[in-house]
Parts: structure tokens; C-alpha cells; sequence
């Protein structure tokens, strides 16, 4: 995908972070022109280091970066960060809209909501969510902790699977298990991919197949997958089958990726192992992710309800990138702060 839909949601994102948080930028110069892609996608190409300029193995998922020539990497950071701090400058003091103000103009961006996260033992914080004109798509920024879950060796009764089986419930109260009538989880037979292990389940699934079927479910060992709390995503008109696109920016890399599972209400920013993979980010269930720098744009409404193939979702994903991008591409957007912005996190999934 073009580096310029990168520039563009991280500038998004840090207008909305400061404006979220009070911060005042004085007006700069604004001549950088985000309109010529080739400039652009030149300087994130040389920001590339030659390990990352490779092909990337994991998945078939479309990031892979072409070869480059040698560059000058210090310097070439240095003018990636300066274009990318021009360019957030410039949007948050254009066209800002004054209370009272019509917001039909041609550019504004709004803050939708800030999600409030609470982590066991860490302050609680806010994760602003937005969207741009033109287009139903939302995006924010956070970490990413790794799902397993909908992988066949997810969880075992010994706790010996990819992820700890706390991570699934407890007895009597399995989020991440298929279930009987009774409540009780299924285990794998001989015939089963992982013989002797739980059935890990996810929210999206084929339901032509039975519940016990390991294979009903989305493997987050292979599909790049987003996990989004269920109230925050019914909020905003996201349903699991829907497709986003994810964004590392500490080193470039981008995956398509679809709406897999429903996380807990006061948590966000987690994906699958397959998209971490592809993102450059440990995969490790017990051990990996990012803490931060990891931005989601979310396209609700945009899938069936079903899983997808690899390619479906890297060909939908592209479609959907495109046309958000011809959507907000004559824009100069700043960031409008509603009426009442929601704050907090409706309801429990």
C-alpha cells in the first residue's frame, strides 16, 4: 500500500492525541505538499534500514518493501520526523473549527470518543478514537497485545498451548473456549488437529460448521485479525467480519487485516499472531507485542459477517484503503472536538 496513507494517519493521529489532550501548536509553515505521493514514499523508502528493505517472509500479506539503493539513515529519519511533524502542525491549525461554527466545512476531523483503558495496576488513560470526513472509518493509536485464540493449540488443560489458559476464562466462565449446552469446553479427538487440546473459539466463525469443529473458528496462528472491545465496536458500527489495516510505525510495516474476536470492554489495541507477525512485532502469545506506536484504521460495515481468506482480506483491504484515501485526499483536516465527545466505554461486550 502507498507510504503516504502511513504520513497521513500518523499526522491524523497525533493532531487528535494533542488536541484530545489540551496542547496548543502555533501555525507553520505549511508547504508540505501531501498531494505528490512520490516525495513522500521516497523519503519513508529511504528511512528503510536494509534488513527492513528485505522481503518479508511471514504470511501473504502485501507489505513487503521493495529493494533499495544505500541511504544516509540518520539523516533521512531526521526529514522523515520533520515532514511528519509539519504535516500534523499544519492540521491542527487549519481551518479550525470556533464553537458555534457551521462543521460542514470541507475539512474537520472529529473526535469520536476517548476510550478509557484500565490494565491491572497501571493508571487508567485515554486512547482518543476518530474519523475523517467522507468516510465512516475510524483509527487510533495504541500497543498491541498478541491473541492466539481460534489457534487449534491455543489452550490445554495443562497450560502447556501458545497462550496462558487464564487468557480464557475460568471454569464456569470460558470467553475463549467452545462450550457444550453445559457450559463445559470441548477438547479435541483423534481426528482433530491437536488431539487433547481445548477448541479455541473466536467471535467470527463459519457457522456451516459445529461448534466443536476446531476449524470453525478464525486462526489467529495464520490470519491477521483485529481485537476490538465489543461495546466500543457496536458504538461505532464495527462487526467482527469487517476489515481494517494496521500500521507499525516504528518500522513501516503495515498489514490488512480483519475484525476476528471481541476483547474485554476496558481494553484495547490487541491482534493476532499472524498480524504481528506480519507487522514486525514479537508473536509470542505469553511473551510479545508493542507497548506502543501501533495505529488501527477500522472500516466498519465493510465485510459479511464471515471469514476470509488471505487474499480476500489483502485484496478488500486495498480496495477499502483506496477509496478512504479518495474519500479525505482533497482534505486539510483539522481536529473538531464535538459537542459532547463520548468519554469512557459502553457497556461490557
Amino acid at each position: 500500500m502507498r507510504c503516504n496513507v502511513i504520513f497521513f494517519v500518523v499526522a491524523i493521529f497525533l493532531c487528535s492525541s494533542a488536541m484530545a489532550k489540551g496542547k496548543q501548536v502555533s501555525a507553520g509553515d505549511c508547504s508540505v505538499d501531501f498531494d505528490k505521493p512520490g516525495a513522500t514514499e521516497q523519503a519513508a523508502d529511504q528511512a528503510k534500514s536494509p534488513r527492513q528493505a528485505q522481503p518479508d517472509p511471514v504470511g501473504d500479506s502485501e507489505t513487503t518493501d521493495a529493494a533499495s539503493t544505500p541511504v544516509h539513515l540518520e539523516q533521512d529519519l531526521m526529514l522523515l520526523e520533520q515532514r511528519q511533524s509539519e504535516l500534523a502542525q499544519c492540521i491542527l491549525v487549519s481551518d479550525v473549527q470556533e464553537p458555534g461554527q457551521d462543521s460542514k466545512g470541507p475539512c474537520f476531523s472529529q473526535l469520536l470518543l476517548n476510550f478509557q483503558v484500565r490494565h491491572d495496576g497501571e493508571p487508567e488513560r485515554d486512547i482518543p478514537i476518530g474519523r475523517l470526513p467522507g468516510s465512516p472509518a475510524f483509527f487510533y493509536e495504541s500497543g498491541m497485545t498478541i491473541d492466539a485464540d481460534g489457534a487449534p493449540n491455543a489452550y490445554h488443560p495443562d497450560n502447556s498451548g501458545l497462550d496462558d489458559l487464564s487468557n480464557a476464562g475460568t471454569p464456569g466462565s470460558w470467553q475463549g473456549l467452545a462450550k457444550d449446552y453445559d457450559g463445559e469446553p470441548f477438547i479435541q479427538g483423534p481426528n482433530d488437529p491437536f488431539p487433547g487440546y481445548y477448541v479455541s473459539a473466536t467471535a467470527l466463525a463459519d457457522r456451516s460448521k459445529p461448534v466443536n469443529d476446531p476449524t470453525r473458528y478464525v486462526d489467529a496462528s495464520r490470519i491477521p485479525f483485529v481485537v476490538l472491545p465489543g461495546g466500543m465496536s457496536r458504538q461505532l458500527g464495527a462487526r467482527p467480519g469487517d476489515f481494517a489495516v494496521v500500521f507499525n510505525l516504528r518500522n513501516s510495516k503495515s498489514s490488512y487485516a480483519i475484525f476476528g474476536d471481541v476483547g474485554p470492554y476496558d481494553r484495547i489495541g490487541e491482534g493476532s499472531m499472524a498480524l504481528a507477525e506480519n507487522l514486525g512485532i514479537r508473536s509470542d502469545a505469553r511473551n510479545g507485542g508493542a507497548r506502543r506506536g501501533i495505529v488501527y484504521l477500522v472500516f466498519p460495515g465493510s465485510g459479511n459477517g464471515r471469514p476470509r481468506t488471505i487474499e480476500e482480506i489483502n485484496a478488500e483491504g486495498q480496495r477499502l484503503v483506496q477509496d478512504w484515501e479518495a474519500s479525505i485526499s482533497q482534505s486539510t483536516c483539522a481536529i473538531q472536538q464535538p459537542d459532547r465527545a463520548a468519554k469512557g466505554n459502553q457497556g461490557a461486550n
